[in-house]
Order: structure tokens, then sequence, then C-alpha cells
């Protein structure tokens, strides 16, 4: 768990911690992520942004309001970020 305190968190840390997730849940190589590509175009279902919002709010210990849009990496990272910086 990472601390809302916590000064080393960058969104180059974010970025690449969620690209972890999503490539551990669907089974692609984190490098060929691209944070502005829509996650549909990586075969990515609502079921499947589900388990990465999960595992993302676990991560980071916050929770992402369903209302809030999650359509591409950038969108979890943007979150994650802003959520630190309160």
């Amino acid at each position: 768990m990472i601390s809302v305190s916590s000064n080393s968190i960058t969104r180059d840390t974010i970025l690449k911690t969620v690209s972890n997730i999503i490539g551990r849940l669907k089974h692609i190589n984190p490098s060929v992520l691209s944070p502005n590509k829509g996650l549909w175009e990586y075969d990515i279902d609502i079921v499947d942004v589900v388990d990465i919002i999960l595992a993302v709010e676990k991560k980071y210990s916050i929770v992402i309001p369903d209302e809030v849009p999650v359509y591409t990496i950038d969108d979890f990272v943007n979150y994650v970020a802003l959520s630190f910086s309160k």
C-alpha cells in the first residue's frame, strides 16, 4: 500500500504501476501499452475495467467513483495523481 503522504510517487511511477496491473490482468506485455490509447483497443471490456479499478484502488488505497471516466491508462494515472495531490 502507498501512503497518500508519500513524496516519492510520480506520474511515471503511477503509469508503470497501472500498466503492470493491466498487463498482469490481461496477459499483455506492459511495454506495448500506450497511455492514450483506448482500453477497448486492447480488448479490455467493462468487466476487465472493473477488475482494473479494484486493483488500482487496492494498490493506492483510494476509491475511484463510478462517475469518473476511465477509458485510457492515462485516465487512471490522472485520477491517482489527483488523489495524491489533495
